[in-house]
C-alpha cells in the first residue's frame, strides 16, 4: 500500500518507520537524505531533512509532507521528528547495532540483548555498572558506553523539547550547536537570548518561543530584547544610534508595553552594559552661525557601534593634531611618464605656469622654496 502523495503545503502527515540507511548529511545543518523501511510498503521510502543525530536502526516517527521532486522522485519532506524506542529485543539488537552508540557494534548488541533482553536500554541508562557483566565490556568500555548514550539521549530530549514549542528542526539543530545539552535551561530561561546567540533567529522567532512556553508579554527580558532588536533594525538601515524619544516610541509600537516600561528596559540595557547613553547638545543657528544651546534628545547607542563611532573620531582628532608632511614631486619626470603611457604630449609650459612654480618642483601641501 502506497501512502498518498500531496504537496509540502498539504496538512502534515506522520510517517513511521526504521531508518535503514542515511545516504546524505551535511555536518553543518544536518540536512539528510535518509532511507527508511516503513510497514505495509515494499520499497523503501526517502525522506529530506533536518534529521541531527539520527542512525541506522533506529525507529523514527516523522512529520511532513509527501512532495514530488523533479529530478529525484518520491520523497517525504521532514518537517519534525522523534525517536521512537524499539519495543522488541530484536529491535533493541538493531537499534544498538547501527553505530548509534560509540563502543557498541552489531556483536556487542547481540551480546547486550542476550544479557539484558527488552530492559537492555533501561541498563544502560540507570545501571551502567551491569554493562560489565557482560564479555567483552570492562569499567572503561562501560563509561564510554553510558557518556556516548548520555549523548544521543541529549540530543533527542533538545530536539523534542524545541519542537514541541514550535520551533523547526532548523533551528533546532542550531540552537543545540550553539548550547549542547544546555539548550533547553538556556531556553527555558531565557529564550531571546537566542536572537543574539544563534545567526538566523531574530526577535520574531525567539517572540514566538517564549510565548510558547508561557512568558509574559511585559517581562523584562521580553522588553529588554525587543529593544535591541529595535536598535538593531535602525543599525540596518544605516543608523549608528536613535534619540531616546524615537526609540521609546519604536520600542513600545513592537511591544505594545507602554513607554515607562520600555524607558526601564534602556535603563536596564545601559546598566547591563549593552547600549551606551549619550547626552546630545542641541544646536542652533544664531547669525549665521552654529553655536550649542543646551541638551537635546540623548542619543541612545548599541555599545559595539557608539565604541566604534567614538574610536574613529578619536582617530581622526589624532590625525588631524598632525603637522601636514610635505611630498616632493618631480613634476618633470612625472609629467614624463604620464605622456608615456598615456602617448599624448602635455604643454608643460602652460601648465607649470598656471600652478605658478618652476617647471620640476612642487610639492603636496605648499610649494616648495
Amino acid at each position: 500500500m502506497q501512502p498518498t502523495v500531496g504537496s509540502a503545503a498539504d496538512r502534515p502527515e506522520v510517517l513511521e518507520g526504521t531508518l535503514e540507511r542515511v545516504v546524505y548529511a551535511n555536518e553543518d545543518n544536518a540536512w539528510s537524505v535518509v532511507r527508511l523501511a516503513v510497514a505495509g510498503t515494499r520499497d523503501p521510502v526517502t525522506a529530506v531533512g533536518n534529521l541531527l543525530g539520527v542512525q541506522p536502526g533506529e525507529s523514527l516517527r516523522l512529520t511532513g509532507s509527501w512532495i514530488d521532486d523533479p529530478r529525484h522522485g518520491r520523497q517525504f519532506r521532514v518537517v519534525s521528528y522523534a525517536t521512537v524506542v524499539p519495543a522488541t529485543a530484536k529491535g533493541i539488537e538493531r537499534y544498538l547495532g547501527s553505530g548509534l552508540i560509540r563502543g557498541i557494534g552489531r556483536v556487542m548488541a547481540r551480546r547486550l540483548v542476550a544479557a539484558f533482553g527488552l530492559e537492555t536500554l533501561e541498563v544502560i541508562e540507570n545501571q551502567p555498572q551491569r554493562l560489565r557483566e557482560v564479555e567483552g565490556i570492562g569499567p572503561k568500555r562501560s563509561a564510554d558506553i553510558k557518556r556516548a548514550w548520555d549523548e544521543q539521549r541529549d540530543i533527542k530530549e533538545v530536539m523534542i523539547f524545541l519542537q514541541s514549542h514550535g520551533v523547526s528542526t532548523t533551528y533546532a539543530i542550531k540552537i543545540y550547536k550553539s548550547y549542547g545539552s544546555a539548550a533547553v535551561r538556556w531556553v527555558r530561561d531565557n529564550p531571546y537570548r537566542l536572537a543574539v546567540d544563534v545567526h538566523g533567529i531574530g526577535f520574531a522567532t525567539a517572540d514566538r518561543i517564549a510565548a510558547s512556553l508561557g512568558i509574559s508579554k511585559l517581562a523584562p527580558q521580553r522588553l529588554e530584547a525587543g529593544t535591541l532588536h529595535v536598535l538593531g533594525e535602525a543599525a540596518d538601515r544605516g543608523h549608528l544610534y536613535l534619540p531616546r524619544a524615537r526609540l521609546v516610541e519604536e520600542a513600545d509600537r513592537l511591544l505594545g508595553a507602554g513607554p515607562p516600561l520600555v524607558e526601564q528596559a534602556i535603563a536596564a540595557l545601559a546598566g547591563a552594559g549593552l547600549v551606551e547613553v549619550e547626552e546630545v547638545a542641541e544646536v542652533a543657528e544664531v547669525d549665521g552661525d552654529e553655536r550649542r544651546a543646551g541638551a537635546g534628545d540623548p542619543a541612545v547607542y548599541l555599545k559595539p557601534l557608539h565604541a566604534a563611532e567614538a574610536g574613529v573620531a578619536a582617530r581622526v582628532r589624532s590625525l588631524l593634531a598632525q603637522p601636514p608632511l610635505p611630498l616632493e614631486i618631480d613634476l618633470e619626470r612625472a609629467l614624463a611618464w604620464f605622456e608615456k603611457g598615456e602617448q599624448l604630449v602635455l604643454a608643460l609650459d602652460e601648465l607649470t605656469r598656471e600652478l605658478a612654480v618652476p617647471a620640476g618642483q612642487l610639492v603636496l601641501g605648499g610649494f616648495s622654496q
